[in-house]
């Protein structure tokens, strides 16, 4: 069922769909995806067979709303929109499962507004503040490729980043975001967002965070946090690096369900 939930703060529409039967589950995906990803990948043909779960577009991706400045990206907006979805579904508290940027939304979620969480699980996530790492991620020349050249531009400039060429899904899911919207989510994301030390100290969410072994500054973020927060654990995603963390869709959901069972134990 695909349905549409409204920001509290500026009325911002957030697209979202539901779908399965069990206990309920949210899927967050990372910059310039969507809620389709996860279903292109296979993670909700997967997770329905188990649980409910609600599938959403970050504003400024997908079928959201896709405001054009910087102000409307902050982490308090991003968090008050999945709070108006969880509240348009009732489903609220949801095990939260986010890919990179879905995982920072997650964790300031569970530092800032746990009773919406029974547990959250993060692939590719990080809590630091993001200073420079949209360059060093996609490419340097991002801002002006997005406001100048567009979304073609930017994709060009990012595959001669990586030396390959992207998956055909990662380059429909960023063909079909509005540029300029776009340049404002990344602008307020390397701006504003993380944590300090002292509020990933005090998480308590049952947490699992996973990262790839080639993704080294996530693998390493993942594993300070893991040490640091009093109920999280742990795993790498061996061979894996950032872009493609949820490319082993049956390791990542056996891990999942596994942690979850030992929480519910």
């Amino acid at each position: 069922m695909r349905s549409e939930a409204h920001s509290p703060v500026d009325g911002t529409a957030i697209a979202y769909e539901v779908a399965g039967d069990g206990a309920p589950l949210l899927l967050v995906h990372g910059s310039g995806l969507s809620k389709g990803s996860w279903r292109g990948l296979g993670y909700l043909r997967d997770l329905e067979r188990d649980f409910t779960v609600v599938a959403l577009d970050l504003r400024g991706h997908g079928r959201s709303g896709g405001p054009h400045d910087p102000a409307a990206y902050s982490m308090a907006h991003h968090r008050g929109d999945v709070a108006a979805v969880l509240d348009a579904t009732g489903l609220a508290p949801v095990h939260y499962v986010g890919y990179s940027f879905g995982a920072r939304v997650g964790l300031s979620i569970a530092a800032h507004e746990p009773e919406l969480l029974r547990t959250l699980t993060t692939v590719g996530g990080s809590w630091a503040p993001m200073n420079g790492n949209i360059g060093a991620t996609f490419t340097p020349d991002w801002h002006e490729r997005l406001t100048t050249g567009g979304m073609d531009s930017f994709i060009a400039g990012w595959e001669l980043a990586m030396g390959r060429p992207l998956d055909p899904g990662t380059r429909l899911a960023f063909r079909q975001d509005d540029p300029e919207a776009l340049a404002a989510f990344f602008t307020a994301a390397e701006t504003g967002g993380g944590l300090t030390a002292e509020q990933l100290d005090s998480v308590t969410v049952p947490t699992l965070l996973l990262a790839g072994t080639r993704d080294v500054e996530r693998h390493r973020e993942s594993q300070d946090a893991a040490r640091r927060m009093p109920e999280a654990a742990f795993y790498e995603l061996v061979g894996q690096d950032h872009a493609s963390s949820l490319q082993p869709v049956d390791q990542v959901t056996d891990l999942l369900r596994t942690f979850l069972e030992a929480v519910d134990a």
